[in-house]
């Protein structure tokens, strides 16, 4: 199927030059907001669910319809994932049974990753694909590089991989990444070869658009 989506605009000519700033404000002023009732609730269940299982985990963040989790699930049957999203009618699509291995959860991922943090998660791999780019110059703090939530995502370690059809995020994420943790992550083009993890994937790739991917190793903090 031929898709026609069309690519990312931005009056951003560049890196953000508050991104810098945004991320120093992230590491010197945690985020102290209560966490949303439904978001505890939501990770009670998937650490009862964790526990009872023992094997390496992945998690996949903004799951959207959940294809990327049964993916992952497929692909790494000796792990343990479980995807997350805020969206209960994204999840509730049906999409056929889950692998045994997977898990998905309705909350909010700001929320969700502050108390896997503080339970001590260490996620083998960790996914973010094709997050919500915010194009707009003045969208800085709602991508995730220029959020608050930033170094916590971070702090989870593992094998952290972003990918997005628009370049700057990934160029973006990269430096924030950098000024965090002072790795250098990997960042290039990338080819699914029709394998696709999100029909988001599908979509960008057979419009014809470039699709770019970050990867860096992670040290639990």
């Amino acid at each position: 199927m031929q898709h026609n989506s069309r690519p990312i605009i931005s009056n951003q000519p560049g890196p953000h030059h508050d991104l810098a700033r945004r991320v120093e404000r992230a590491l010197a002023q945690p985020l102290r907001k209560p966490i949303a009732d439904h978001t505890q609730q939501a990770f009670e269940q998937a650490q009862r669910w964790y526990q009872a299982r023992q094997a390496p985990l992945i998690l996949d963040a903004g799951c959207g319809v959940g294809l990327s989790t049964r993916h992952l699930a497929t692909q790494f049957p000796d792990h343990l994932v479980i995807g997350v999203d805020r969206s209960e009618d994204r999840l509730g699509r049906d999409h056929g049974a889950l692998p045994d291995n997977a898990l998905l959860v309705r909350a909010d991922l700001v929320d969700f990753w502050r108390l896997a943090d503080q339970a001590q998660w260490a996620p083998a791999r960790h996914y973010l694909l094709y997050p919500n780019p915010y194009p707009k110059a003045a969208h800085l703090k709602m991508r995730w590089q220029g959020h608050p939530i930033l170094p916590t995502l971070l702090a989870l370690g593992g094998r952290l991989e972003v990918r997005s059809n628009w370049q700057l995020y990934i160029e973006e994420f990269a430096l924030a990444v950098a000024h965090v943790t002072g790795k250098q992550a990997e960042t290039g083009v990338w080819a699914p070869d029709g394998e696709y993890l999100t029909p988001f994937e599908a979509k960008y790739d057979q419009s014809g658009q470039t699709l770019w991917r970050l990867q860096v190793d992670l040290e639990r903090v």
